[in-house]
């Protein structure tokens, strides 16, 4: 898998330094404001930065790709007008049909973008980007201007072609279905990188409370560990704790919505990490119920369909659930309330 090492160091607009590897395609997750199309502009050569890759040489020297979040297609040009631009030479027309060949749009060419898909657009945009014949590809918030009902797959479709051409690629987002068809997951701060790495470990285990929020996680709580478990508003879970906790210190517990298990009434009910209460509201979300268990710990829960047709839960029903050894997650820090009285990570 193609790679590239990067190492930046920026002053304005923002303070931001960043170390970080771009395997494959490789998504950067973060809110907005914390850097990270910054990032992508410095390493473009927009904005002044130190650091390497690139370091020194200005945008036109500089062996990369870059599709803007408004992928900046000249509106009055037709598709192959448009990947011919970065072209010189007689041969211009006949090696941009070539690359838009290559991202499946020959039939196209004529077309100007007002003619195609957001999904396409995308694809002249890539086309555009490969003529320069890169070294790393850079997307500003690829999923931004798709429709939510073909995002998935239209995504898909680019992800593959940018595999296809063996270029590493980095793309900024907020948008965490990206993150799930990386190779390779950033995931960013005001400033810095809070964690990298393949998709799959960062997601089951994020390191801190900031990454978790990030991805997804809906049920985050100030803790106090114990020996064997958590105490967490006076109820006491038990997990094995990781080699970093101690017994008397404060950290941070997470579990995803669709890991809140409803038990059962006609099995056996768990031994351990059984909570009971009333479920508040329950609605359709895509093929899933969402709803919240008001109890000794407020949990947020995600239901599969076929759960849901099983069990028939109604708001206002009392119901009990199981939080599993194995679905919490420890994170180290502090939490301090914030002016409502909620607990909030202490810097």
């Amino acid at each position: 898998m193609a790679g590239v090492e990067v190492h930046y160091r920026i002053r304005r607009p923002i303070l931001l330094e960043a170390r970080f590897q771009v395997r494959g395609f490789t998504a950067l997750l973060g809110e907005s404001g914390v850097g990270k199309t910054t990032l992508l502009k410095a390493l473009a050569g927009l904005i002044p930065a130190e650091g390497r890759p690139f370091a020194g040489l200005p945008p036109e020297r500089r062996p990369v790709g870059y599709l803007p979040q408004d992928l900046a297609l000249f509106p009055h040009m037709t598709a192959w007008e448009n990947v011919a631009f970065p072209l010189a030479g007689p041969d211009r027309q006949e090696r941009a049909l070539a690359l838009l060949e290559r991202v499946g749009l020959r039939e196209h060419a004529g077309k100007r973008p007002a003619q195609l898909s957001g999904g396409q657009k995308q694809r002249v945009a890539l086309a555009r980007a490969l003529a320069r014949e890169p070294e790393l590809l850079l997307l500003d918030e690829p999923t931004s201007s798709l429709d939510p009902l073909t995002k998935g797959r239209v995504l898909g479709e680019l992800v593959e072609l940018i595999r296809r051409e063996g270029v590493p690629a980095l793309a900024v987002s907020h948008d965490p279905d990206l993150a799930r068809m990386a190779d390779w997951l950033l995931v960013m701060g005001r400033g810095r990188i809070l964690q990298e790495g393949p998709p799959e470990e960062v997601l089951a285990a994020p390191k801190e409370v900031e990454v978790a929020r990030l991805l997804g996680y809906e049920n985050l709580f100030p803790v106090r560990l114990r020996e064997g478990g958590v105490e967490v508003q006076g109820v006491f879970l038990r997990l094995p704790l990781p080699p970093w906790a101690r017994p008397g210190e404060a950290a941070w517990l997470g579990v995803r919505a669709e890991e809140v298990l409803v038990v059962r009434e006609d099995r056996p009910l768990p031994r351990e990490n059984l909570l009971e209460g009333v479920l508040e509201g329950l609605h359709p979300e895509g093929l899933a119920y969402r709803g919240r268990l008001a109890g000794p710990i407020p949990l947020n829960l995600l239901l599969p369909r076929h759960v849901q047709e099983r069990l028939r839960l109604l708001p206002g029903q009392r119901v009990r659930v199981v939080l599993k050894p194995r679905y919490l997650h420890l994170m180290p820090g502090e939490a301090k309330e914030d002016l409502e009285g909620k607990p909030k990570l202490v810097p």
